[in-house]
């Protein structure tokens, strides 16, 4: 079996003041660092994450010193004109009022689509799966968005829940596993363990 830590980078300022974060690439907040410290995960044999900033400090601050592969896919969905805003601020907005009506599912103004966001996120996920086959790899840490991880859980855990559904908060995620033999016969599914 392969057992995968999904876990969402740690707060940053853009959290904080719930704001669409995605290709705003900040770091992470003092508070973010701080509470980050407070975590335990074991130490992967290889860790996986987004290339954006606040990925890659989460990582260094959970598991100093080991090395992370970046795989681009993995990265935060672009919000598009909502970008780096939160719904305070775009209130009064007729594409956000819009957005909301269809319960999220219209494409972000300028931005990506639900469909565009999933399956690039699909196929991160799978090259790092992949990866683990490939390097006889047990225990792996992605180091992602919380969207990432809704995307990933919605398309393959064996709970059926909705995309908003999987929302988990700032250095939270899941204990997942894989059957290796059964992925490689494309019966691709996630065993959830635990939300962390």
């Amino acid at each position: 079996m392969i057992k995968l830590w999904l876990i969402r980078h740690g707060m940053t300022e853009g959290n904080r003041h719930q704001r669409y974060i995605g290709v705003t690439d900040e770091p992470l907040c003092p508070e973010g660092m701080e509470l980050l410290k407070t975590f335990t995960y074991p130490k992967p044999q290889t860790i996986f994450v987004s290339p954006l900033r606040r990925c890659q400090e989460t990582a260094e601050i959970l598991f100093p010193g080991q090395k992370v592969r970046i795989i681009d896919q993995l990265a935060e969905c672009n919000f598009g004109e909502f970008e780096n805003k939160n719904y305070q601020e775009l209130d009064g907005n007729e594409h956000y009022q819009s957005w909301i009506d269809s319960g999220g599912l219209l494409p972000f103004p300028g931005g990506e689509s639900r469909e565009e966001f999933k399956r690039r996120n699909v196929t991160g996920f799978q090259k790092a799966v992949n990866g683990c086959l490939r390097n006889g790899i047990s225990l792996a840490a992605l180091v992602v968005h919380g969207g990432t991880i809704m995307n990933v859980m919605e398309e393959y855990a064996d709970e059926d829940r909705s995309f908003y559904d999987w929302h988990v908060q700032n250095g939270k995620g899941y204990e997942v596993e894989i059957d290796p033999e059964l992925w490689k016969k494309g019966r691709k599914f996630l065993h959830v363990i635990r939300e962390l």
